[in-house]
């Protein structure tokens, strides 16, 4: 695995998540942020995109668009 570190909040003052990677050869990204446990929620997602036991939401907050955009737009080795 080939994982690219692209950035962290840059408001967050604490120095840690959220922040986003992406494996540079598979082009799958990976998100770290606060765990969604709102039932509420949760539920309202649940109704577009079922969640499965394996599976969780994530927040990320607006100030992550630049970074998570300069991840959609990074190469991909295949």
């Amino acid at each position: 695995m080939a994982l690219k570190f692209h950035g962290k909040d840059p408001n967050n003052p604490g120095d840690t998540c959220p922040a986003v990677f992406r494996d540079e050869q598979t082009g799958d990204f990976y998100f770290q942020g606060e765990t969604v446990i709102d039932p509420e929620l949760l539920a309202r997602i649940s109704t577009d995109s079922r969640l499965l036991d394996t599976e969780s939401v994530v927040k990320l907050p607006p100030s992550m668009i630049d970074i998570i955009l300069e991840a959609c737009s990074a190469k991909v080795d295949h």
